[in-house]
């Protein structure tokens, strides 16, 4: 196996091929050094295959969708990644061929909902989830400290003492640590119970990456249109959420929601299908489509997306449009169908 780490800096992206086949794979890349990336395959000889976020990054762009524009390769994220136009969603136990070499898929949320990690037999990549001496901040929205310390303890600390940790990030020039010196060292784990590491999360008060939305918004949306006006937080933060049970009792009402879909079509006619009677308009459409909705200003609106994500961010949209009685499905299809609700394909 070939292994690099590619940007000598906070923001770690690792190039892993197969020494036989010479194909690859890139994790975490950061969209402004995409040419470098390519300039290294080239000199390396190695095609690229896959590239794979290892969760929906917050302060940087991701490189991921220009590198399959101009590579063709396939974008793997967990199946909770929020963005459209993921080639390959994957699980907890998923295994990832790259020429002769396996990969296996570890599901590690916590900093983010939809956090993996990457083990490749003497080494895993643990993404934002577990960092060198630390680990991820766990304060976004979808963070959640508790699930962070049990992937941790029970994903990441059953791996043996040896392996090897390959974070996303490190802020103190390390370049690599092993399960077994975390498991001993690391200063936030480290004779902390859960409710101990939860509370020292839930207290650290960290300032806000610079470009926050800049950089969230655009990964977690795929949308590259500078003309949208995406809300900020502190609005994504009042918008109201609905859970899909919610949602259905709503729907046998006597005055049904109006139920706006703003996925891509093709995520429309997809795997998780549509609720029934919902009508769709793509998120990157909506600023402009809010005057077709005007019939739907005196109703319920309930605006539904893959994973809850982009919807929150089109009910912030239309509140801030004049759009008054406006819920967030939580979770969005992948809820609804893990919920066994009915949907139409």
């Amino acid at each position: 196996m070939l292994c690099r780490e590619l940007n000598r800096g906070k923001c770690k992206t690792y190039l892993v091929a197969c020494e036989e086949t010479r194909a690859a794979l890139l994790i975490d890349p950061v969209k402004d050094k995409v040419e470098r990336y390519l300039a290294v395959l080239a000199y390396l000889r190695c095609t690229l295959e896959l590239v794979v976020d290892t969760h929906t990054h917050a302060d940087h762009r991701t490189g991921a969708w220009d590198l399959r524009a101009l590579t063709d390769a396939q974008v793997v994220m967990h199946r909770r990644a929020p963005a459209p136009d993921v080639d390959r969603h994957v699980e907890d136990g998923d295994r990832i061929a790259l020429g002769r070499l396996v990969l296996g898929v570890l599901y590690t949320p916590g900093h983010t909902p939809d956090g993996i990690s990457l083990y490749a037999g003497d080494r895993v990549f643990t993404g934002d989830t577990l960092l060198i001496h630390g680990t991820g901040r766990a304060d976004f929205a979808g963070g959640d400290p508790g699930a962070q310390y049990d992937s941790i303890t029970q994903r990441l600390f059953v791996l043996p003492d040896e392996t090897l940790v390959l974070p996303a990030h490190d802020y103190r020039g390390h370049s690599q640590s092993t399960i077994g010196e975390e498991r001993r060292c690391n200063p936030r784990l480290v004779g902390r119970s859960r409710d101990a590491y939860v509370a020292l999360m839930n207290d650290l008060g960290l300032p806000l990456p610079e470009n926050i939305q800049e950089a969230l918004q655009a990964n977690q949306s795929a949308i590259e249109d500078a003309s949208i006006s995406f809300p900020s937080l502190a609005q994504l933060s009042q918008v109201r959420q609905l859970t899909p049970h919610e949602v259905h009792a709503r729907m046998a009402s006597a005055s049904p929601p109006f139920l706006l879909d703003v996925r891509e079509p093709e995520e429309f006619r997809g795997e998780l299908g549509h609720v029934a009677g919902s009508v769709l308009v793509p998120l990157r459409e909506l600023p402009a489509q809010t005057d077709r909705l005007g019939a739907a200003r005196d109703r319920d609106v309930i605006v539904v997306c893959r994973a809850g994500v982009r919807s929150a961010t089109a009910a912030a949209i239309l509140t801030g449009s004049g759009f008054e009685r406006v819920w967030n499905l939580k979770g969005g299809m992948l809820d609804w169908n893990d919920a066994r609700l009915p949907v139409e394909r």
